[in-house]
């Protein structure tokens, strides 16, 4: 494992980090967390030199945390540092600070945060770290020692994030970013400034919620058979971003044995400056065409779930980039038009009554009902149930 350094901290965090957002479940409920199979992942990545864990308050349906309390037992909490969120769309009092955090203390079964940050914010939630004195309670908990670190997770405009980085002094931040989302939300721009004042920048959606796992289109796979080095498509996405010394860790949500061994061995291999400038510009090519290729930027993140009119919005938006976006290929498109329109009454997109509850919710800030509607009429075009 390689180890990189965190700001002006002197931890020294992994150059991969376990993201306990997407872990094995058993069937369809995201609450139900395939316990043995997840444990086993996470001691693998732990005894591989994984040092850095990473949940939030409603992860899997509030079980992250849970999980991961139950999985750190028997000495194995000592070898790692825990990252955990304050929710901030559930925070209206300073009361309700102290009584989520209590909360998650006791789910994770510990009695203290390496590293916690306030959850998603943006324009909307910023307001309420100042109206709730939610500075003074953070303040509070670190020099109690309940929190060592102190930070933020961001979804927004890169003028709101400067804001929020210079409004206090902040160890670290977390932003989305990948080769896709260079100049989306914080976006590179972000990456720079926040890296400028001294704050260690922790990356999520590296594989922009898995879309870049797999070349999307022959062109794609055209200009990663060009290159002079051999990657598969999940270590061009890592590599590239453990190449630039602003990254200060990576977290990879991952969801089976297979993906924790090889991003750990990927992990092994990185490092600033690893890659060309002939590497560096195969990856800005692709990334050209990844966005000429997207219909909707979800990340499969669950954050607009559960709607409470039953419908699936991550599958339905899948489907759309499998039909529209990623794929150029007739009968991969076909055969997603058609198990939309077998499955209309598990993904239910015709139920949507454009109440905009999910929209707020939505980190990517997509437009969710009308692009619903979008994709109904993509996906149920010249199909039959």
């Amino acid at each position: 494992m390689q180890y990189r350094s965190f700001g002006k901290t002197t931890y020294c965090p992994s150059a991969l980090g376990f993201g306990c957002m997407r872990l094995p479940v058993v069937g369809d409920d995201p609450a139900n967390i395939d316990y043995p199979s997840a444990e086993r992942m996470i001691h693998y990545a732990i005894s591989n030199g994984v040092n850095y864990l990473d949940t939030a308050w409603g992860y899997h349906r509030r079980m992250s945390e849970v999980f991961l309390g139950k999985a750190l037992q028997g000495g194995w909490r000592d070898k790692v540092a825990i990252a955990t969120k304050m929710p901030m769309w559930l925070v209206e009092s300073r009361d309700d600070c102290e009584r989520l955090f209590e909360e998650q203390l006791e789910r994770l079964k510990t009695d203290r945060v390496e590293f916690y940050l306030l959850h998603n914010l943006n324009r909307e939630y910023w307001p309420k770290v100042h109206k709730y004195d939610v500075f003074e309670w953070a303040q509070r908990e670190l020099t109690r020692g309940r929190i060592q670190h102190f930070g933020f997770s961001f979804h927004d405009g890169f003028d709101c994030f400067k804001q929020i980085v210079d409004e206090y002094p902040w160890e670290f931040c977390q932003i989305q970013y990948n080769y896709v989302d260079i100049d989306n939300q914080a976006g590179r721009k972000g990456l720079h400034y926040a890296a400028s004042k001294g704050l260690a920048v922790v990356v999520m959606e590296p594989l922009l919620g898995g879309a870049l796992a797999k070349p999307a289109s022959p062109e794609i796979e055209r200009i990663f058979g060009g290159a002079d080095q051999h990657r598969s498509a999940v270590e061009w996405a890592l590599g590239w971003l453990w190449d630039q010394p602003e990254v200060s860790l990576v977290l990879s949500g991952m969801s089976s044995m297979q993906q924790v061994k090889e991003n750990v061995e990927y992990a092994g291999r990185s490092g600033i400056g690893r890659f060309t400038e002939e590497e560096r510009d195969t990856v800005r090519r692709v990334s050209e065409e990844y966005r000429n290729l997207i219909a909707v930027p979800c990340t499969m993140c669950g954050y607009c779930m559960p709607c409470e009119h039953g419908v699936d919005i991550p599958k339905v938006f899948a489907l759309y980039n499998d039909a529209l976006g990623f794929s150029r290929d007739e009968a991969q498109i076909e055969r997603a038009r058609q198990f939309y329109v077998q499955h209309l009454d598990q993904t239910r997109a015709t139920d949507c009554i454009e109440c905009g509850a999910c929209e707020s919710k939505c980190p990517q800030q997509i437009a969710i009902s009308r692009v619903l509607k979008e994709a109904h009429q993509e996906l149920s075009h010249n199909c039959e149930r």
